[in-house]
């Protein structure tokens, strides 16, 4: 019950993310409010999406949301100090594999999306602000849950870089598992590590 409520707020995120380019303008907590009713709204009307088609699911994922994604700050955040050490060529193939990693969590989420609602609580900004918190919860189906996001304003428009899913900032999370990857296999081990994982799992749903 517990792993499908967090698939449900993963993708709510998912669908917040997913918001045309223009959006990303004006006050982060408009910009959530208006993307969040928008995008659900069609997620839920997408039969196939609904149905599991993969295909779809990580087609709408891999163009709508993850332009919103500040993704470079996203892996470094994850990978940590260690991120300085590898080469330029280690980083690239960092982002790609954590990339596919996301990919495919947003894409099993999007499927559990049913009638959820997003509220947003009091944004604690100045207008001025360039980094930003976003509190939400998500209603529907039992008690709210927590999910807030941290967003950066970048050329204009804001992107996000990381997510706070029942209370836990996804890059912390990964970044504590990515610690023990490297600190046993080294860089190259953890991108092997990540390589294998995805696929497997993309055999798994072929």
């Amino acid at each position: 019950m517990l792993l499908k409520r967090i698939l449900t707020v993963l993708g709510l995120s998912a669908a917040v993310l997913a918001a045309p380019a223009l959006r990303a303008q004006g006050a982060p907590d408009e910009f959530i409010r208006t993307v969040s009713g928008e995008v659900i709204d069609a997620v839920k009307a997408d039969k196939a999406i609904q149905a599991g088609d993969t295909k779809r699911i990580n087609a709408l994922v891999d163009e709508k949301v993850m332009p919103h994604v500040n993704f470079q700050r996203m892996t470094s955040s994850a990978v940590g100090r260690f991120w300085r050490q590898a080469t330029p060529e280690q980083q690239k193939r960092l982002q790609d594999e954590f990339k596919v990693l996301l990919v495919r969590t947003y894409s099993g989420a999007l499927t559990q999306v049913k009638d959820h609602k997003v509220q947003l609580r009091p944004l604690r900004a100045k207008p001025e602000d360039t980094e930003v918190v976003v509190r939400t919860e998500v209603r529907g189906g039992g008690e709210p849950i927590q999910l807030d996001y941290r967003l950066e304003k970048a050329d204009g428009g804001w992107k996000i870089y990381d997510v706070n899913v029942l209370g836990v900032w996804l890059v912390e999370q990964y970044r504590s598992s990515f610690a023990q990857e490297i600190g046993a296999k080294g860089i190259d081990g953890l991108i092997a590590s990540l390589a294998e994982k995805n696929k497997s799992a993309a055999a798994s749903k072929s």
